[in-house]
């Protein structure tokens, strides 16, 4: 029976946090079996923000070991890196020729940018033509993302019907997948966890890392439910189990982090384990990567064999 097609890109811009795992990671791995499911390290669309040929190296050879850590099966999932397979630049040209400026403009990262007062780089302007041309280069049916990426999706869902009215049926409209209970991971502050808010939990952080970041989480003092706490808490026990908790601990704070604490330890140290197998074994990690870079490749050609004919370059 065929598999419908899953794809998820990371961005290799640094050390992951459980936003990112309960947001993107966990949703690919309980995948993983459901899926035909393609893992891409989007190092292209780092290159909007990353100008350090080194640094950059260095986080895409971590995210792999992140994600493998965090249970990605190589053997189940395509795990490769954007730029081995040069067929999605290709396309996003082609996509761009179709596409106009104006409609770029509507993308959220630009505006929330540019509104900063922020001058923001071509890259930044096209970030959305490149990730339609990574989701449709596979007939992508399904796409996991939080609620902040669901209009990237609807932007290649537009780029699809456009390219398929102007040329004929050549894409697949891809749907995104958005797991509601952790659409949003909030951080120790409340707000989203984002490493540009400094209010993250490591995912491979070592014991002391978490532990200072579970006991910073900001707590508010007029209440009996610490409301940070138990909103990240609930990642990681059923509601029914954190009810019994905290009305036992109403009140007392540092318990209930020491709790939050506890769980989050005995919930990465697998991971951890795993990722410090792969890190000690460099040439599997690299065939790991050659070998889905070899299998992406194989894919994209195909298609692109495809829409070079529609569009008159073959």
């Amino acid at each position: 029976m065929n598999k419908k097609t899953l794809l998820s890109g990371i961005q290799p811009t640094g050390k992951p946090h459980i936003g990112n795992y309960f947001g993107m990671m966990q949703q690919l791995v309980a995948l993983q079996d459901q899926y035909q499911t393609y893992g891409m390290i989007v190092d292209y669309h780092a290159l909007t923000t990353v100008n350090d040929a080194r640094a950059l190296k260095e986080n895409t050879y971590d995210v792999v070991l992140d994600l493998l850590g965090a249970g990605l099966d190589p053997k189940k999932v395509i795990l490769f890196k954007q730029s081995d397979v040069p067929e999605h630049t290709e396309l996003t040209w082609i996509f761009n020729c179709l596409v106009t400026m104006p409609w770029l403009s509507r993308a959220h990262a630009f505006k929330d940018k540019t509104e900063k007062g922020l001058e923001a780089n071509v890259g930044l302007f096209d970030y959305p033509v490149l990730m339609a041309a990574d989701i449709l280069m596979y007939d992508t049916q399904m796409v996991p993302v939080g609620k902040d990426q669901k209009q990237h999706v609807e932007m290649a869902r537009e780029v699809a019907t456009k390219f398929n009215n102007t040329f004929g049926e050549t894409f697949a409209l891809p749907q995104e997948l958005i797991k509601e209970e952790v659409a949003i991971v909030p951080g120790i502050d409340g707000q989203k966890m984002s490493k540009s808010y400094n209010n993250t939990i490591p995912l491979f952080g070592t014991d002391e890392e978490i532990t200072k970041a579970v006991m910073g989480i900001v707590t508010d003092s007029s209440g009996e439910l610490p409301t940070n706490v138990y909103a990240i808490h609930k990642l990681f026990r059923s509601e029914t189990e954190l009810k019994k908790l905290y009305e036992e601990k109403k009140g007392k704070y540092k318990d209930l982090k020491e709790a939050l604490l506890t769980d989050i330890l005995a919930f990465v140290t697998p991971m951890r384990e795993r990722r410090a197998y792969y890190a000690a074994h460099p040439r599997k990690v690299q065939k790991i990567l050659k070998d889905g870079a070899k299998r992406a490749r194989k894919q994209a050609q195909i298609k692109m064999e495809e829409v070079r004919k529609a569009v008159g370059l073959n």
